[in-house]
């Protein structure tokens, strides 16, 4: 099966900015991430393939060599770099590379494995949820949460396992009909530490872990996406035996806010009017993620209109969105004797009558002007 294009795998064209490859190659990203999608091996497939296209792509030369020559150029064809394109890489490569893209710290993902020598033992991941308001996504925060996870206990001494003799692993010899094979299999005394508890504190567990409550600083970037995941590298459960700690995974959810709805980095808000302002036109306060600011209503404005104010919505390293105000012309509920009279004098006026052909567009050409 031919392989796909890289510019295509990101969704861009090939004149693209390296801002707008490492914002496609992003999205795909947390769309994507294992921790997001556990046990799916397609979408796991769909982040290697967008991880091994951004490699590419954000690399001056490989792109232009990729340009010229294609895949060939990735793979040892013509002037081959090999690689991520040509060797492959596996899980724990991507985050270690591109962690940055997430927004955490980068690190390791839980996945891979294997060599020769002594097992590498790693601890067991966490995963937390951190509720954040509107603003601090606006302006990015730090936050300091409680976990609690497995520790090394103080004190704790450990003797390298006798039936492995610290590889973690047996050989296990078995004849068959092609002769005698030889595999390796987790040694079942130590779990594969490679090391057994000589002596432990009261408290510890079998492996001379106890839990412990922590506190984590957690720097939370401007402009972080609702449901993103944070990968805290080396913050989750300890390893028996001084072997790597797991992570911490950090997924943001986002509270709902009680005037502002968010697409992206703009912002959507709805605005009522009175029939007067509408009618005759006004000048009129709005609020904004971080403060006020006056919007002119034209006269005659209708119920539907948008006004977008440029950059007012949320930052992130892409800039500043903006905020979009729908103007609702506000009908009143309950009128006065004289209000109530002057409304039928007007009623049968000549401008007071709906001509929406010489009126303003429809709500769904507005919308395709909002996104154009």
């Amino acid at each position: 099966m031919a392989k796909q294009d890289f510019y295509d795998v990101l969704g861009i064209a090939k004149g693209a900015t390296e801002a707008e490859i490492k914002k496609a190659y992003r999205k795909l990203a947390i769309k994507f991430h294992p921790d997001k999608n556990p046990d799916d091996a397609q979408a796991e497939e769909r982040f290697k393939a967008a991880a091994e296209a951004y490699e590419v792509l954000s690399d001056s030369e490989k792109r232009q060599r990729y340009d010229q020559f294609g895949h060939d150029g990735m793979n040892g064809g013509p002037g081959g770099f090999g690689g991520f394109g040509g060797g492959g890489m596996n899980m724990d490569d991507i985050f270690s590379q591109f962690g940055d893209i997430f927004g955490g710290r980068g690190g390791g993902s839980g996945f891979g494995g294997g060599g020769g020598g002594r097992r590498r033992v790693k601890g067991g991941d966490l995963r937390i949820k951190v509720k954040l308001t509107l603003e601090e996504i606006a302006e990015g925060v730090t936050k300091r949460v409680k976990i609690k996870r497995m520790t090394q206990a103080e004190g704790v001494e450990y003797a390298s396992c006798d039936s492995c003799g610290g590889q973690g692993q047996v050989q296990r010899v078995q004849q068959t009909i092609l002769g005698a094979m030889r595999t390796a299999h987790t040694c079942p005394d130590c779990s594969g530490v490679g090391q057994r508890v000589k002596s432990a504190p009261k408290g510890a567990d079998a492996h001379g872990l106890e839990k412990q409550e922590v506190v984590v600083p957690l720097g939370l970037p401007a402009g972080i996406e609702d449901g993103a995941v944070m990968r805290m590298r080396g913050e989750g459960h300890a390893a028996p035996g001084g072997g790597v700690s797991g992570d911490l995974l950090v997924v943001i959810e986002e509270i709902e806010h009680k005037i502002f709805r968010r697409n992206g980095g703009n912002l959507h808000q709805d605005l009522f009017i009175n029939f007067s302002d509408a009618a005759l036109g006004a000048q009129v306060e709005v609020p904004l993620i971080d403060g006020k600011a006056r919007i002119k209503v034209a006269p005659g404005t209708q119920s539907g209109r948008i006004v977008r104010l440029k950059g007012k919505g949320l930052k992130s390293d892409y800039g500043h969105g903006d905020l979009l105000v729908n103007l609702n012309v506000w009908t009143p509920t309950a009128l006065s004797d004289e209000e109530r009279k002057t409304l039928e004098d007007l009623r049968d006026a000549e401008n007071f009558q709906p001509d929406p052909e010489h009126g303003e567009r429809g709500f769904f050409d507005k919308v395709r002007d909002m996104f154009s």
